[in-house]
């Protein structure tokens, strides 16, 4: 048939008979067959109450924690490893970091059957194995269990292959990534931007961070990139009576509580507030960005510092020198910060509140003129 007055062929659509299109979810599907619990949530109260049931392939007992959102950009894998036991030895084309929560132990690493590596690691050790790069837990001692989280970009790979023996079984093994250099698990590199270039940390809880007042009240943070991975980490933290200027990002991003006695989180995507939340943090407390555009920020309302850990997804494989993620540039020239004066008088209010339940002076009046507390910390973090 051709379109009257032109001549663009017009195809007929049929009356009956059509279904929609759609493409099998390669993940959920995985989760099925893999027997795993899920946990469907955004918020952990307690990483170390986390339940887990049988999970074959880890050789123990695990859980998958995903957001209910269809655009995953990660997952968190809960897994424990018995007193004296072992994870079983696998591989997989899709990136992880791993969090040791509780327990020590040690890691085999090998490609090829060859450049085997072990290196030690305790509570608080953030770490990750080269992309399919083979691997093995243990358990150092025959007294304690070990829990790992670790979070990984399965959901968009496996949605990308849709085969999973690919995903499991690939034979290539990324000699750029992992030679076996004895050095591999040790050390990094600083660079610009308070960026830490390594493949292992072993005190995440305590290490020493960097200046970065662009983003508040005397706030201290390290930006990761470990592995040549596409996923990225940072950590920060902030001091007692204080709160970060809020941002705006999509979903994933694993806030992990590391320090502080109390403080909260607050979570919206709507300009009047009205669908906001708010999660209460103490360490061990796990908030994930649930919905594209959510604005959050992150209140210290203790008597300690606060530290947190952020397990995310990357800039997409590509960083150049000059890269700007806007993480400290204000909405009002492009980025995605919210600048303290131009939050929300309630904001401001619903932390002093928090404050005074704990007897905790606030410390912002140097950043928000109708602060009832004190000017406390300014630009810099001092002792």
């Amino acid at each position: 048939m051709v379109m009257k007055g032109t001549d663009m062929k017009v195809a007929e659509t049929p009356s009956s008979g059509l279904t929609d299109f759609r493409i099998p979810d390669a993940y959920e599907d995985w989760l099925e067959k893999e027997g795993v619990l899920v946990h469907k949530t955004y918020y952990i109260p307690n990483m170390w109450e986390i339940e887990v049931g049988p999970w074959e392939r880890k050789g123990g007992k695990g859980a998958v924690v995903r957001i209910d959102n269809d655009h995953l950009r990660n997952d968190m894998h809960v897994v424990d490893i018995d007193p004296g036991g072992k994870s079983e030895p696998e591989h997989h084309m899709y990136e992880i970091s791993f969090y040791i929560v509780e327990g020590r132990g040690a890691t085999t690493v090998w490609t090829h059957d060859k450049n085997k590596q072990t290196f030690e690691w305790g509570a608080g050790a953030l770490f990750t194995v080269p992309l399919n790069a083979w691997y093995q837990h243990f358990n150092g001692t025959g007294i304690e269990k070990v829990r790992y989280i670790a979070t990984t970009n399965a959901p968009p790979m496996m949605r990308l292959f849709r085969d999973e023996n690919f995903m499991f079984n690939c034979p290539t093994m990324f000699d750029s990534r992992y030679s076996g250099d004895e050095n591999h698990f040790n050390g990094g590199t600083l660079y610009n931007k308070r960026i830490w270039d390594t493949n292992f940390i072993p005190n995440a809880p305590d290490m020493a961070l960097y200046g970065w007042k662009e983003r508040g009240a005397g706030g201290v943070n390290v930006s990761l990139r470990m592995g040549k991975n596409d996923m990225g980490n940072h950590i920060s933290e902030f001091p007692i009576g204080t709160y970060k200027k809020a941002h705006r990002h999509g979903p994933g991003a694993h806030l992990v509580l590391l320090s502080g006695d109390s403080g909260f989180s607050l979570l919206w995507t709507k300009e009047d507030r009205s669908d906001m939340i708010k999660c209460d943090w103490q360490v061990g407390t796990i908030v994930i960005v649930p919905a594209d555009a959510t604005i959050h920020q992150h209140f210290n309302s203790g008597t300690t510092r606060a530290r947190y850990m952020a397990l995310r997804d990357g800039p997409g494989g590509f960083m150049a020198a000059n890269y700007q993620m806007g993480g400290d540039v204000s909405m009002k020239d492009g980025g995605i910060q919210v600048e303290y004066e131009d939050e929300a008088r309630e904001i401001h209010e619903i932390f002093e509140a928090e404050l005074a339940k704990k007897g905790v002076q606030c410390n912002m009046r140097a950043f928000i003129p109708y602060c009832t507390g004190s000017v406390g910390i300014t630009e810099e973090r001092f002792a």
